[in-house]
């Protein structure tokens, strides 16, 4: 992604954002004209995401318990343990490029918009 302040820097903010969310995201063209609503999505997916590992690194030993032996509960909890950290992560550089896409947009930069042409946004 190119640094805030640069040209391309809102385009390239929207290609890195749709591949940290759901692929079907890319179907509201909406979110590839609007940066700013995009990264919204985004933080709010990503926090999601880190909230959902969260709980499940908190519920996992009681409700496996039952159904996994003692080593393979151990290594679900690991995997919640570096999926959450991994996402805790992610959730920062998201909010980084909220904060800077937001910055441009009160700035006065492009608004939070983006031109584009035939990016195959669906009609209605």
């Amino acid at each position: 992604m190119h640094p805030p302040g640069a040209e391309s820097f809102g385009q390239t903010a929207v290609v890195w954002l749709f591949d940290q969310v759901p692929a079907d995201y890319r179907l509201h063209g909406v979110l590839r004209r609007h940066p700013v609503a995009l990264s919204r999505l985004a933080r709010i997916h990503v926090e999601s995401c880190l909230e959902g590992a969260r709980r499940g690194y908190r519920t996992a030993r009681v409700e496996l318990r039952d159904h996994l032996q003692p080593h393979a509960l151990d290594q679900v909890m690991n995997a919640y343990f570096e999926e959450g950290k991994r996402t805790a992560a992610l959730l920062r550089q998201v909010e980084a490029v909220d904060a800077a896409l937001r910055a441009q947009a009160s700035s006065g930069g492009d608004g939070g918009n983006v031109s584009s042409g035939d990016d195959g946004e669906v009609s209605r």
